[in-house]
């Protein structure tokens, strides 16, 4: 099992990976959103060299790349190909993707169709570049461990990307995606919260039960990627914040 941090998109990548270095995290959960990232990729692969550090591929969450307008998807597909070509080049073996809920209000009831019309032409580029492309769960309808079944059916190779946090916040919870999914789970996120937004607090500030949701991953014999997703602008407050998380997830996982 990795732990790792995901960078500010607002914030320099260098510096940020420098500073994940130096607290000794296992890897990278690069971000590639707005407001914008340029990247240079030799000194982004120097520093992970220099550090140690894999990476985890995260997309844009506001990408309206199931949108019925063609334009708009060949842009999106665009761009997620470009992520793709970038996390490749750092070596990464998983990119995530979140669900799309942008669609015209009468296509409501369609939104989990559009999603997988899209998602399959998408999951084979990522898997040009070598990379396991994971769904992320999130609000409805997808929080719902039956709706990931049914997408996987159509999209074998497509993976889950686990949000506990967004469990906390939906239907099913973690230990229904594990206990039904558990197989598909390739990469996980952690953060807390109080059930009613996605607060991106420290482990242990809200209401997720960590002790249940450890147990649950370590109960399928996860072994993969997870990370510290806790949000705070403040570098030496952050710092001290993942710090205690990281101590709980491994107490936990040790025990």
């Amino acid at each position: 099992m990795k732990i790792g941090l995901m960078n500010n998109p607002s914030a320099s990548v260098y510096k940020e990976i420098e500073a994940f270095g130096k607290a000794k995290y296992d890897f990278l959960d690069l971000t590639i959103e707005g407001p914008g990232l340029t990247l240079d990729v030799e000194r982004v692969g120097r520093l992970l060299h220099q550090y140690d550090l894999s990476v985890v591929g995260h997309t844009d969450p506001c990408l309206p790349y199931a949108y019925p307008i063609k334009g708009v998807r060949e842009a999106c597909f665009k761009e997620l190909e470009r992520c793709a070509k970038l996390f490749s080049a750092f070596g990464a073996k998983v990119m995530n993707i979140h669900p799309c809920y942008a669609c015209p209000p009468r296509m409501k009831s369609d939104l989990l169709e559009l999603n997988i019309e899209v998602l399959k032409p998408i999951e084979q580029m990522a898997g040009h570049f070598g990379l396991t492309l994971v769904l992320e769960n999130y609000k409805a309808p997808f929080d719902r461990v039956s709706n990931f079944e049914t997408i996987l059916g159509e999209i074998p190779a497509l993976k889950v990307h686990l949000d506990f946090g967004h469990t906390n916040m939906g239907k099913d919870d973690a230990e229904s995606f594990c206990r039904h999914l558990g197989p598909a789970i390739k990469h996980v996120h952690f953060s807390d919260n109080r059930s009613t937004e996605d607060h991106h607090m420290p482990l242990g500030v809200g209401s997720v039960d960590w002790e249940r949701a450890v147990s649950a991953l370590k109960g399928i014999g996860y072994d993969e990627t997870i990370t510290l997703e806790v949000f705070c602008d403040d570098h030496t407050v952050l710092f001290h914040y993942l710090e205690i998380s990281r101590k709980l997830v491994l107490d936990l996982w040790n025990r």
